[in-house]
């Protein structure tokens, strides 16, 4: 359930609703892209369903954007770390046995 109550509705209860869409997807990660970045990540800071948000990109593999308050490389770089969490947790799994 959501800040809308319904899973398939959240976003229209988002706070980038009506804020210009090209802003949550800079075309560069430095200089002016930097601030885009930052303006962005800030708007989703407040938002009811930023994790809403954040499983939607997840679950759709988004490889561009911002969404639920992170960039695609913030993304990849949770990816890394719950596969290299996984793995460590199996390895330890198979020593023990």
């Amino acid at each position: 359930m959501t800040a809308t109550g319904n899973a398939a509705n959240w976003r229209s209860a988002a706070s980038c609703l009506s804020a210009d869409p090209d802003l949550f997807f800079p075309i560069s990660t430095a200089g002016s892209g930097e601030k885009q970045i930052a303006r962005a990540k800030k708007i989703c800071a407040g938002c009811a369903v930023r994790q809403e948000c954040l499983e939607f990109a997840l679950s759709h593999e988004q490889a561009y954007g911002i969404w639920g308050g992170t960039t695609p490389e913030d993304r990849r770089r949770d990816r890394r770390r719950k596969r290299r969490a996984a793995a460590t947790a199996a390895h330890k799994r198979s020593v023990a046995a």
